[in-house]
């Protein structure tokens, strides 16, 4: 077990980072401790921002969790998810199908041996001197493609597919992807599975294609076939490309907004979420407008994975500004009824505009402009349709599959 690791940070515009501080193991609970050189930079008028306020505000000594949490939520952040465990556990154990999926490692296991080029602006070290990044060259699709299959067969990987999948180890999510550099731009390169009932990369491009032409603020994404299979690309909005390297934003997730852990994580709501957005974000009106035009667009195109860390905010060591959308992916769905993985008002997830509706008022918005906004939605959703589904090359199976089950089913837009 692995018992202290090292955090290092870029700070803003840096292309290099520096030790913040380490990570500890105590009676269980993982408890963070701010470096004295990193401390010592505030007095030195040199940058210095803290990981996230609240949780880890810059004071020296070991800073208590908050109630309820084992480790740090921001830190937690930057651990991989479902399928990023998975292929480090099939890397670093050697097991796989069902032993793989029964097996879980320690959490500083889990920083420490998934790649450094992970979503914000952490990575972990075994020191607080020397940093080496995780990371491999870029890599084929096709190879990615192989090792996908192989992680999903639980079959081992050779070194080559090893390296090849485990650069994109520290990526949250339940799905297999990686992460792939070109032309001055990152992306998230997401993979479908065997046991996918339709074409979920489809899916998503079709909807986060549809997110953007209803005026949400969206990671903007392309659709690839490589060997027969296709390949989601979403663009990476926490890197930015300069001439000496690549800056990178510092990010939180919804949950961590909330302190929450996983565990509690059904208690995440919008309406939470909406009064955080009035008192610590910038242009507060603005996104709250953003973010109920996002809960309504979840609702009409059929995504209710919409759990608290599929959204997320910049921080600037200051300020929160919400992120562009992403994970905006159609779940599958047998009939009508269905529910919200985030509470929208009170105890209410029911997936329909009705409940919308009633939580408005949270959002700054009157009733009638709670309706404009389910009416444009609407209608640029039925105007655009086919023209997107033609640039996805969506079966007419799946597209009939889509329509009106996860697309604008009649139980979602009910009000």
């Amino acid at each position: 077990m692995t018992s202290e690791a090292f955090v290092w940070i870029w700070l803003p515009q840096e292309t290099t980072p520096v030790v913040a501080g380490k990570l500890e193991v105590d009676n269980g609970k993982i408890l963070f401790n701010y470096g004295k050189s990193y401390l010592a930079r505030i007095h030195d008028e040199k940058a210095a921002v803290s990981i996230y306020e609240p949780e880890l505000p810059l004071k020296a000594g070991v800073l208590p969790l908050l109630e309820g949490l084992s480790m740090p939520s921001c830190i937690r952040d930057a651990s991989p998810d479902a399928w990023g465990r998975r292929v480090i556990i099939n890397k670093k154990l050697g097991l796989k199908g069902q032993h793989a999926d029964a097996t879980e490692l320690d959490e500083l296991t889990y920083l420490l041996e998934s790649g450094s080029d992970r979503i914000g602006a952490l990575d972990f070290q075994a020191s607080p001197t020397e940093y080496v990044p995780r990371a491999v060259s870029n890599v084929q699709l096709t190879e990615l493609l192989d090792s996908v299959a192989r992680i999903e067969q639980g079959l081992l990987l050779t070194p080559e597919l090893d390296q090849a999948l485990f650069h994109g180890s520290s990526i949250g999510g339940a799905r297999p992807k990686a992460l792939i550099e070109e032309q001055h731009k990152k992306y998230v390169a997401k993979f479908s599975l065997s046991s996918d009932l339709y074409n979920v990369v489809k899916a998503e491009f079709i909807a986060m294609r549809l997110a953007a032409l209803v005026g949400l603020n969206v990671a903007p994404v392309r659709l690839l076939k490589v060997a027969g299979k296709d390949i989601l690309l979403v663009e990476r909005f926490d890197r930015q490309h300069t001439a000496q390297g690549w800056t990178r934003k510092m990010m939180v997730s919804a949950l961590t907004l909330f302190g929450l852990d996983e565990m509690m994580a059904r208690y995440a709501s919008y309406e939470t979420l909406a009064d955080i957005i009035r008192h610590r974000f910038t242009t507060p009106k603005k996104t709250l407008h953003e973010l109920f035009s996002r809960l309504v667009f979840n609702i009409l195109c059929g995504n209710n994975d919409d759990h608290a860390r599929n959204h997320a905010a910049f921080w600037d060591g200051q300020f929160l500004e919400l992120t562009p959308a992403y994970d905006i992916c159609p779940q599958a769905r047998a009939g009508g009824e269905t529910s919200q993985a985030m509470l929208i008002m009170n105890n209410n997830r029911a997936s329909q505009l009705q409940s919308c509706l009633l939580a408005a008022h949270k959002f700054l918005l009157s009733e009638d402009e709670a309706r404009q906004i389910f009416a444009h939605q609407i209608a640029v959703i039925q105007a655009n349709w086919d023209q997107v589904c033609e640039q996805a090359a969506l079966s007419e199976v799946d597209k009939r599959y889509l329509w009106e089950r996860q697309f604008l089913n009649p139980y979602s837009i009910h009000i």
